[in-house]
């Protein structure tokens, strides 16, 4: 429409500043209540459930942040690709629901969770996982998250779940909640390395990645000497001695 069609109904356009948040604008028609735009967005932001999303794979991450795009009451505010620059993120971008992989480099995403528990006005987390192992979930909701679903869930679960948390509640992936009750409780049923402090399990997790001694050591803050005694103790409380052992076992139970 034209600059004069526009002066006909009264909305010339104008170099003048947005409206202030809240400000009432009258309606064109006669006698039709005044248009509040200002609140009506301001409740629009409250209502919409902002998230960050922590994956290591650029890939997966780049899918997810589609997944939750397309829901009109959730929005992607941040993303990090490993844990640092995720405790990081968190101290500038407010959200209300981590996303986060357990399997990251640096701070995984087990180390993650305490942190940011620990930080002011902690978002929910909702760890996504490839471990749809009962044991890896406890271990998760035992150090603070609010959910845990596997990375082979229902697209539409996992939006639910993202909901869910948000609002204060708990999530179980499905498949994982009976098999929860089940196995974590019987001590005969439980795996080996549910015997592992959560120490133990960071180092463990990271032998199995490849990582030696030195640079697990570097990762973790801690000396060479340490990392070496809590690798000597996973190694005894799972009955295995070698890093060959080691690997075959984190890919039998698939912790890899």
């Amino acid at each position: 429409m034209k600059p004069d069609g526009f002066k006909l109904l009264g909305l010339a356009p104008s170099r003048a500043s947005p409206l202030p948040q809240g400000e009432r604008i009258p309606n064109v028609g006669a006698g039709l209540p005044a248009i509040d735009l200002g609140s009506d967005i301001t409740r629009m932001e409250k209502n919409v459930i902002r998230v960050l999303v922590a994956e290591d794979h650029t890939i997966v991450r780049e899918g997810i942040k589609k997944l939750i795009g397309l829901a009109k009451d959730l929005l992607v505010v941040g993303e990090a690709s490993n844990g640092e620059q995720l405790l990081e993120t968190l101290r500038h971008v407010p959200c209300k629901v981590v996303l986060l992989d357990i399997s990251m480099p640096g701070v995984n995403g087990l180390e993650a969770i305490p942190r940011i528990r620990a930080l002011n006005n902690p978002p929910a987390i909702l760890v996504l996982s490839m471990h749809d192992e009962a044991q890896m979930a406890a271990r998760a909701l035992k150090v603070g998250a609010a959910g845990y679903a596997t990375k082979d869930s229902d697209p539409a679960l996992l939006l639910t779940a993202i909901r869910k948390v948000a609002a204060g509640g708990r999530y179980i992936d499905p498949d994982l909640a009976d098999r929860m009750v089940f196995e974590v409780g019987l001590t005969d049923s439980r795996p080996l390395h549910s015997l592992l402090s959560e120490r133990e399990f960071s180092v463990f997790e990271r032998l199995a990645q490849g990582a030696n001694v030195n640079d697990i050591a570097q990762q973790l803050a801690l000396s060479s000497k340490t990392i070496s005694t809590h690798k000597a103790r996973l190694m005894q409380k799972l009955n295995i001695t070698s890093l060959a052992e080691l690997v075959k076992y984190a890919m039998e139970h698939k912790l890899l």
